[in-house]
């Protein structure tokens, strides 16, 4: 009790309410009255659904690319790839506005901008400069998409206490994959069978988006943004410049990240393209992309086993299916062999996501948590580079044949995995 004007008045009943009894008072993070958000180990989903449905927005042109048969296949990859034009920018400014403005709004906004890039699509009958400007507006909503949706899913697994090391980036990895690889198989099966392919299957992305609006609008922030002075002593003291300089960014992430989707398209978009899938061609393709990328969905798991036990044996097995995989797509080629062309798809499928979720992992612990989002941001700018492969395989098979020019790969991939053994070298003393 105290004394108040003369008043005796129990301390119990001052005037804040008091609590039930039994539940925790509410902790203070933001200012007076704020109550932070209940974080559950389901809240992750949220941001997974909404990057899982760019990524179906981002990919489906894979099989659609049947659809404009007008279109030469110099052309038609140049498209395909033509959205990195608009992601890589727009990854390296919606990382640092996200965490500004929040992962929330940032996230909306990628997937108004995704539905706009369909909707774009959808309107312009074949037009070659349509079709451009609405494969750069997906490439911008998937930007605004990968790194800030990354690190919120991160941050909500970690703040909901996930038991196991680089889980969040796994799951990033998995929602990513899964989006690529639904949206070419069920835009290939629309190719194949329905009327109008090149409306329904925009149609069908716009209406996921508008059902994964709300989801995202409800999904709680991990309330990472602090500006106390420990968190500006950090910053002051662990700049990405830090990141991008260190001995593991330059000689591991920097030269495989391009082989993430350089492997995959190679697989889904080159190859396609130079043995023959008859009359199911639409639909085919969309089979070879699924199963490129649900091959790195599964092994996944492996990659996080493989990096409990050294840092380095993810990025040289993925490099070393690379490796394989090139040398199958060498053989794929001359032979046409479609036997050949889904084990090739497996193998570089799994160089995709061994290499996928180790970058992811590698550049989540080399980054301080507040600039997490960019570090994500970098490392999918270099990934995305990768898309170039189809083309420079389809441009310089028109000069040369195509086995000679995968076999090239091939030596590329190797010469990248050498790099490997300078990030981490053999003997501990230099480690």
């Amino acid at each position: 009790m105290f004394v108040h004007s003369g008043t005796l008045i129990p301390h119990a009943q001052s005037t804040a309410p008091r609590a039930a009894a039994g539940s925790t008072p509410p902790a203070r993070t933001g200012g007076i009255g704020h109550v932070p958000p209940v974080i559950t180990r389901s809240a992750w989903v949220r941001p997974a659904a909404a990057v899982f449905v760019v990524g179906w927005g981002a990919n489906m042109f894979a099989s659609l690319l049947h659809a404009y048969a007008d279109l030469s296949r110099v052309r038609a990859d140049g498209l395909f790839g033509a959205y990195a034009l608009g992601l890589i920018p727009a990854l390296l400014i919606a990382a640092r506005v996200s965490d500004r403005v929040g992962r929330r709004r940032a996230l909306l906004a990628a997937l108004l901008l995704s539905a706009l890039g369909s909707a774009v699509l959808s309107l312009s009958h074949g037009a070659f400069a349509t079709v451009l400007a609405g494969r750069i507006l997906i490439g911008i909503s998937a930007g605004a998409a990968f790194g800030p949706g990354t690190a919120w899913i991160r941050e909500l697994s970690d703040t909901a206490q996930t038991r196991g090391a680089g889980v969040g980036a796994r799951r990033a990895a998995v929602a990513l994959t899964a989006g690529f690889a639904a949206g070419p198989l069920l835009s290939g099966a629309v190719v194949q069978w329905l009327p109008s392919p090149q409306t329904t299957s925009y149609l069908i992305h716009i209406t996921l988006v508008a059902l994964t609006l709300p989801l995202v609008l409800r999904a709680p922030e991990a309330g990472r943004r602090d500006t106390g002075p420990d968190t500006r002593r950090m910053t002051t003291t662990r700049r990405p410049v830090a990141l991008l300089t260190s001995r593991a960014f330059l000689a591991a992430v920097l030269p495989t990240a391009p082989w993430v989707f350089g492997a995959a398209t190679v697989a889904f978009t080159a190859l396609p393209a130079m043995v023959s899938l008859g009359d199911f061609g639409a639909v085919g393709s969309g089979i070879i992309a699924a199963t490129t990328l649900g091959t790195g969905i599964a092994v996944q798991p492996w990659a996080g086993r493989l990096a409990r036990r050294s840092p380095a044996a993810p990025f040289r097995t993925g490099m070393t299916a690379a490796i394989v995989g090139m040398l199958l797509a060498a053989l794929t080629a001359g032979t046409g062999s479609l036997v050949l062309l889904m084990t090739t798809a497996v193998v570089l499928g799994a160089a995709y996501g061994i290499l996928l979720v180790s970058g992811l992992r590698l550049m989540e612990s080399l980054a301080p948590p507040q600039h997490a989002a960019t570090a994500i941001a970098v490392f999918y700018s270099l990934a995305y580079a990768g898309f170039a492969f189809p083309v420079l395989v389809q441009t310089l098979s028109t000069l040369w044949n195509p086995v000679p020019v995968l076999l090239a790969g091939s030596g590329l991939a190797l010469a990248t995995m050498a790099t490997t053994f300078m990030a981490w070298p053999r003997d501990p003393r230099r480690r």
